[in-house]
């Protein structure tokens, strides 16, 4: 058995590539994570968790890898950041009002992609396509320009009577998304959203919320060879020791042959990395 990495782990760093290119961030290491697909692998969360702001440790992970007095102050861990239409920047009552600045005052995209079927999204311009790398998407499309995190949220309402913005993960590692046309789902949604559309347009001026009609369709591939023919998950917060060999890598999942397990929930936890 020899030990890769040891320290704090981090969501996967994802960049395209055919397929998508993985790094495993844990401690002070990044390791070139779809070059151990194939291998016996072992993951042991280390018993202690350090808030991922301010270091402090935890005994539980609040919104993936904050303490309790974080998850309570930052404006990152606030209830408009799952809810972008529930900004209240403009009422003066933002946590961390630079940080909105930053952030949430900037120009966002609303997009539709094709994870388990088609859903309705919004990411900051900065962040594309590492959101849809990070969902496990195997189409994307960018359909509205919009010039802040909280407009956004308005629009992706508005288009969620017409589309779900929820992926199944089960799905989503059970087999590859059957490709669609994503262009003509989008051309539907601007017609049968006009109205409310339009409404937003009138209330936040038209150069706040433009659509997108020339975008091009992106195409994923991740780096999978066999999808598990049941899904089951690890817990290391029941089990401390999630092992198996790997199969595959999507979205923010490590696919094994025994199980799989978000990296991304586990934000924080001091885990060890090891070969069988």
């Amino acid at each position: 058995m020899q030990e890769l990495a040891r320290g704090a782990v981090q969501k996967m760093r994802i960049e395209l590539g055919e397929p998508a290119q993985y790094q495993l961030r844990i401690g002070e290491q990044a390791i070139a994570a779809n070059e151990l697909i194939g291998q016996a692998l072992q993951l042991e969360f280390l018993g202690e968790i350090n808030c991922n702001h301010c270091q402090r440790p935890t005994k539980k992970s609040f919104a993936q890898g904050y303490c309790w007095p974080c998850f309570k102050s930052l404006a990152q861990c606030d209830t408009c950041i799952m809810s972008p239409e529930k900004c209240h920047f403009d009422a003066g009552t933002c946590r961390e009002p630079e940080w909105g600045e930053q952030f949430c005052m900037i120009e966002h995209v609303v997009y539709l992609a094709n994870s388990t079927g088609v859903k309705v999204g919004i990411t900051r311009v900065s962040q594309m396509p590492t959101r849809w790398l990070d969902q496990g998407a195997s189409q994307a499309l960018p359909i509205f320009r919009v010039q802040t995190r909280q407009q956004s949220g308005f629009v992706e309402d508005a288009l969620r009577s017409q589309i779900s913005d929820r992926t199944n993960w089960r799905a989503l590692l059970r087999e590859d998304a059957k490709p669609l046309d994503l262009p003509a789902i989008r051309e539907q949604l601007f017609k049968r959203c006009a109205e409310p559309i339009h409404d937003l347009q009138q209330r936040f001026g038209l150069q706040a919320i433009q659509a997108v009609d020339d975008a091009q369709v992106l195409e994923i591939e991740y780096p999978v060879e066999q999808y598990p023919s049941k899904i089951t998950s690890f817990n290391l917060d029941k089990n401390p020791v999630a092992e198996g060999t790997l199969q595959g890598i999507k979205g923010q999942y490590l696919i094994f042959d025994t199980g799989v397990i978000n990296i991304r929930k586990y934000t924080a936890y001091q885990l060890a990395l090891r070969q069988l």
